[in-house]
């Protein structure tokens, strides 16, 4: 065939595209077969190691999440290496260039590097894991992956926070131990002190049967004087996480139970005067 001038032989470019064509689909289709076997082996290896160690299920998340990341990354590597060989493309000057690019990048990426340095010693010292409820760099929420550059939290609301690793300081870990159930409650001035106190503690031996509950809780008494109410303060240390359900539960029994013993809790009144 010729075409502007050239002579060329459709059955010579077949004999040289063909081939490469088929070693990259090759390529692709090797890489879909042992990608998802390579993440399988992590997990179980991952799930053999907890079940020697004891290691702690959000602590296997974290590892876990990272290796099969890291994993990730090193069979596109190979893959885009291997493609680059089968078109004809020398792999050992790209090597060499890229390593003087990356040197030249290396300087004005900065943050990377540091995203990665804090990443790494977040890991090694175990400030955050997968599941945990924490509060850092402006976000509080569940710690849903950690990685060598960002970590996602996810707050309260949905909403999927990506924090560089570089912002994480002053880590509030809340998932660790357990956790105060704290819940305030006013009466009127009116009221009889010593009665309530008797209330909250026959209510706070209710629930201290409760497996929730780890200490307490307790009846504190007094905590402060409002303005327009006395603010009596129950606390009990409950199980990682259930705090907040145990105040809702406590707050649904103190009221029950005051009014049915006819204990006033002071809230604003309107009153429509009419001339």
């Amino acid at each position: 065939m010729d075409i502007l001038g050239m002579n060329i032989d459709l059955a010579e470019v077949a004999g040289v595209v063909v081939p490469v064509v088929v070693q990259i689909i090759l390529l692709l289709i090797l890489y879909a077969i042992v990608a998802p076997i390579g993440k399988k082996l992590i997990e179980r290896a991952l799930n053999k190691a907890s079940a020697r160690q004891n290691a702690s299920p959000g602590r296997m998340k974290t590892l876990e999440k990272l290796l099969i990341n890291l994993f990730s990354y090193a069979m596109i590597f190979i893959l885009i290496v291997m493609i680059l060989t089968a078109i004809g493309i020398e792999i050992g000057p790209l090597i060499a260039g890229a390593g003087v690019v990356g040197l030249a990048i290396a300087f004005g990426a900065q943050g990377l590097v540091s995203d990665i340095v804090t990443g790494f010693f977040v890991l090694l010292e175990r400030q955050l894991e997968v599941d945990d409820y924490v509060t850092t760099a402006g976000y509080d929420g569940v710690v849903e992956e950690i990685g060598l550059r960002t970590t996602k939290i996810r707050s309260f609301d949905g909403t999927l926070n990506y924090v560089p690793n570089r912002y994480i300081e002053g880590v509030a870990n809340h998932s660790r131990g357990n956790m105060r159930a704290m819940v305030d409650i006013g009466i009127s001035y009116d009221e009889d002190i010593d009665q309530a106190i008797k209330v909250l503690e026959t209510i706070c031996m209710e629930f201290q049967l409760d497996e929730r509950f780890k200490d307490g809780p307790n009846a504190i008494g007094v905590q402060s004087l409002g303005t327009s109410d006395v603010v009596l303060r129950v606390v009990g240390q409950t199980e990682n996480g259930l705090q907040f359900e145990c105040e809702r539960d406590l707050k649904k029994r103190i009221k029950e139970e005051f009014d049915k013993q006819k204990i006033e809790i002071p809230y604003p009144h309107q009153v429509l005067v009419q001339k």
